[in-house]
């Protein structure tokens, strides 16, 4: 069995690939499924919004020998002040945070003293804040305006740096799929959005677009002459590229991971519901998802939107003519997995093989 080292070098020089870019349908159908997937759960379950996108009426009940969220519930229903049902949520070992509609001044004194009531704490115990509803529909407004302008900076840059409309395209529709997987992910777990899980998804999107262009360089790198000759695809040097660096995302997503994981366990089990988890699970599914999109979506949709030119049609099927003509003459045919020289790790060749500064005779 071959070690981790011994893998990551097979990958490098073509020896051991794994056929990514051959199974791109599949790949990309699968995405496209997890797209509408994702965005329907959140239309039909809808995301769990936090007070500042919805507004309302907040209170933080501190120091409670008992975090039942049944003390808060009836307190709030004996006021008769709202109608729908209190959010109410456990903070750390001690607190509850209980979030309403809108009350007035008077309201929220009468509320703060309910609460106190219910769990036998004194009334300066109980700390309230209110958010009007034009301030969350501001913060709701600001989250899409600056999720459109990260995609469209995204769009320019990448066109720029790279030179090329279809890496842009395929990098804005796996960050697409990175924004759906997490997105279906908070609808079905109904954990709270708030402004923090927005900072997450801006995260995640920037760590998902690094590892992208990472692999596309090494696609640039290694397509650089691709039409100069006629022993491989452009295809066949994308699925190269991706073996490549798979190793390298790899690693970077498990390094990663493991402080965010941390977070995560610590927000959830530690601190409660609400402290933490909102921005570690958007990193932490988004990083997961931004890895997986990097290598098995934006690879193959590149490829996809480069075959639809007609130079490279015509370049793959001069390959595959030349590989038929090699064939049909008897020579050994090209292997359809490209190889580059394998990595050998370097030695010290001596004392006696080093430059010697000379002696000058006078």
């Amino acid at each position: 069995m071959m070690s981790f080292a011994q893998w990551g070098n097979a990958l490098y020089s073509g020896d051991k690939s794994y056929a990514v870019v051959p199974k791109r349908k599949v790949f990309v159908g699968l995405a496209a499924g997890v797209l509408v997937l994702g965005f329907a759960l959140v239309a039909i379950m809808g995301l769990n919004r936090s007070i500042e996108f919805t507004g309302g009426s907040q209170f933080d009940v501190a120091h409670v020998s008992d975090q039942s969220e049944s003390f808060a519930s009836r307190a709030v229903s004996a006021t008769g002040l709202v109608e729908a049902a209190p959010k109410v949520t456990r903070v750390g070992s001690d607190s509850v945070r209980i979030q309403t509609t809108s009350l007035d001044s008077g309201q929220t004194a009468q509320m703060r003293d309910a609460l106190a009531s219910a769990y036998g704490v004194d009334a300066t115990e109980v700390q309230s804040s209110s958010i009007g509803p034009s301030w969350g529909s501001s913060v709701t407004t600001k989250a899409a305006q600056s999720l459109v302008i990260f995609m469209a900076l995204v769009a320019l840059l990448m066109t720029v740096y790279f030179r090329s409309w279809r890496m842009a395209a395929s990098a804005l529709l796996a960050l697409l799929h990175d924004i759906a997987v997490t997105v279906g992910v908070f609808a079905i777990a109904q954990v709270e959005v708030s402004p923090a899980t927005v900072i997450g998804f801006l995260t995640i999107l920037g760590y998902s677009l690094y590892d992208t262009v990472v692999v596309f360089d090494k696609v640039r790198e290694l397509t650089s002459d691709v039409y100069e000759q006629k022993h491989y695809t452009f295809a066949e040097y994308v699925n190269l590229a991706v073996n490549q660096t798979m190793v390298r995302s790899i690693n970077t997503s498990v390094v990663a991971l493991l402080p965010v994981g941390a977070i995560l366990i610590i927000g959830t089990a530690a601190l409660g519901p609400g402290t933490l988890v909102d921005i570690s699970l958007a990193l932490f599914i988004g990083m997961i998802a931004g890895t997986y999109s990097s290598i098995f979506i934006a690879s193959p949709l590149l490829v996809t939107f480069q075959e639809l030119s007609i130079k490279t049609r015509e370049h793959n099927a001069a390959v595959e003519h030349e590989r038929g003509h090699r064939t049909a003459t008897g020579e050994s045919s090209t292997p359809k997995s490209v190889k580059v020289a394998p990595i050998k790790p370097g030695k010290r060749l001596g004392n006696e093989n080093q430059p010697h500064r000379k002696k000058n005779h006078r």
